[in-house]
């Protein structure tokens, strides 16, 4: 994922994603949660083009283990910077 990291998919990614979490669903600014999803669609878009790179060399393994890792990375996002329980309800009571 080295050469992922240096081709710039992370960043594009990260910005992509924290561009459209920072106003989407809710009112105001929640640094957390677009934090969360920046830091995941730059997981997602490495994962995604380390994936693709495999597919172009024939490397089916190589493929997998990188969707994988990205759902895995994005997995852990979620559980260290999710929602805190019932928080959600909340918000939507209003």
């Amino acid at each position: 994922m080295t050469r992922a990291l240096a081709d710039g998919s992370f960043t594009r990614g990260f910005v992509a994603a924290a561009c459209l979490s920072a106003f989407q669903d809710r009112p105001g600014f929640d640094g957390r949660r677009v934090l969360r999803h920046a830091l995941q669609g730059g997981a997602a878009l490495t994962a995604g083009t380390q994936a693709a790179r495999s597919l172009q060399r024939g490397q089916w393994v190589g493929a997998l283990t990188a969707v994988a890792a990205g759902a895995a990375a994005v997995q852990l996002i979620e559980t260290l910077l999710g929602e805190p329980a019932g928080r959600d309800e909340e918000n939507e009571r209003g």
